[in-house]
């Protein structure tokens, strides 16, 4: 049988690259105002994920933290993983671009090929879903446009994907702050913020969508993720979601990071899966 990489969104999570927030900010600027970020505290609650990842099996690979990039903590951004290898991405955000060539060593270093590099348009992690083996979701939000949709689409056409992108009306950073992909044929999404046109082929394909109400999407209420074999990873407070989960026969595992939050990104941000079963 043919060795692979990530599949689908949903198989049995065997591993991750993840970066320690060593160099996140103490502070940030949210709506205008100064907010204290304690750099201790998200050290604490990085540590309680990734011991939360390794007691569900997981193996976590790491970054070497770099102090000049303090959003490195978000791994999941700088590409994303198909069965054949990884796409390289093209970080839109200027602050961010040095992170490339670091996670292109790190991938060099951990063995998984590059099958494609993201050039000519912008294209970031966060916005890419597997709806199945052969189906690609991208958003284009803030941080990926169409023209690096277009030149995904183009360049996986040899591995036989098909490329659906997806528009929000919201201002989101990335698509999974307002949909994700949980278990078998089941989301996690505010269908108010969604293109009908994406909510019907989510329709067509048999997905359930458990909803998440608009208020939410800024508290990172989607951006959860699926372990495999009816499990995900969330947050604490996300009580509402989290509820509705479980009603689906989902096991909830129920991490507290309040404090890394204030840095705008969530537990599917700070996961870049490198192997699903």
């Amino acid at each position: 049988m043919k060795d692979y990489f990530v599949k689908n969104s949903i198989g049995v999570l065997k591993k991750v690259l993840m970066c320690p927030p060593t160099f996140a900010l103490s502070e940030k600027i949210v709506n205008g105002e100064k907010i204290k970020v304690n750099t201790e505290t998200c050290i604490k609650e990085h540590n309680e994920l990734v011991n939360a990842y390794r007691e569900n099996g997981v193996e976590v690979s790491f970054m070497d933290p770099d102090t000049r990039f303090f959003d490195e903590v978000f791994s999941r951004d700088f590409g994303a993983c198909v069965k054949e290898g990884y796409i390289l991405g093209n970080f839109k955000n200027k602050d961010r671009v040095g992170e490339t060539k670091l996670y292109e060593e790190k991938m060099k270093e951990l063995k998984v090929p590059c099958i494609l590099k993201c050039t000519k348009g912008f294209f970031e992690g966060g916005d890419f879903f597997m709806l199945d083996e052969n189906t690609l979701a991208i958003g284009m939000l803030e941080r990926t446009d169409e023209a690096g949709v277009r030149e995904i689409t183009n360049g996986l056409k040899q591995y036989g994907y098909e490329v659906i992108g997806v528009s929000s009306m919201e201002k989101c950073i990335h698509l999974d702050m307002c949909f994700n992909i949980v278990d078998e044929k089941l989301a996690v999404a505010c269908r108010e913020v969604l293109p009908q046109s994406f909510l019907d082929v989510l329709n067509d394909r048999g997905f359930n969508i458990i909803d998440v109400d608009r208020k939410d999407i800024m508290s990172c209420f989607c951006n959860i993720q699926s372990l495999g074999r009816h499990r995900v990873m969330s947050f604490k407070n996300n009580s509402v979601v989290n509820k509705k989960l479980r009603s689906y026969g989902i096991e909830v595992i129920e991490i507290d990071l309040n404090e890394i939050f204030k840095h705008n990104g969530g537990i599917h941000c700070m996961t870049f899966p490198l192997k699903r079963e």
